[in-house]
């Protein structure tokens, strides 16, 4: 199975634990009229793996007890999966009471949990974001862009920070340069007759 190396970083490791998942079920989940969605053309590795999420929450969805329907399926049940996925996570997460809690590289091991990144949850949530609507979904009802949702996400980032000793600092815009304001225009060029 490929890697993506490209979005590994000593920070966070991105989509690795979440393509890891993913593998372990069943690629062909989705009911055979949804799966139109996707042609038979090649895919990027981008909606490849936006379908294998898919599929993994599909199937999510039938083993909840009771089983649930997607339009019944709310932020609620997406925080529910977020934390089920907890378990195949790789990222150790120093708890308070450990003595690395604040070190980015921990001299020995300790026994605290493994949890999925903070950087894998949040582009598993962007590709189920998409593939809800892809699949018919209004935006306003997207589960995956509920506000529960997005403070889960934000409490991970920030106490994934604090348990490495590292900060998540919002990327700034760059602003297009602006010219600087001209107070006198010279005159227009007289018409050539």
């Amino acid at each position: 199975m490929e890697r993506y190396h490209s979005f590994t970083m000593d920070v966070v490791p991105q989509v690795q634990e979440v393509d890891s998942i993913t593998a372990n079920f069943s690629t062909n989940m989705l009911s055979p009229t949804s799966s139109s969605t996707y042609p038979a053309t090649t895919l990027s590795r981008y909606e490849n793996q936006k379908r294998r999420d898919w599929n993994t929450f599909g199937q999510y969805l039938r083993n909840h007890r009771p089983p649930l329907t997607l339009s019944r399926c709310s932020g609620a049940h997406v925080l529910e999966f977020l934390r089920y996925l907890d378990q195949f996570g790789k990222t150790k997460v120093h708890t308070q009471l450990c003595p690395f809690f604040g070190h980015p590289n921990p001299p020995a091991l300790c026994p605290c949990p493994l949890r999925q990144a903070w950087g894998s949850l949040d582009a598993l949530i962007g590709r189920l974001r998409a593939a809800f609507e892809e699949n018919g979904g209004q935006p306003e009802t997207n589960p995956f862009g509920a506000r529960a949702v997005r403070l889960y996400l934000r409490d991970v980032r920030d106490s994934q920070a604090k348990a490495r000793g590292i900060s998540y600092e919002k990327k700034k815009r760059k602003r297009p340069p602006q010219l600087p304001p001209s107070t006198s225009l010279p005159p227009p060029a007289p018409p050539l007759s």
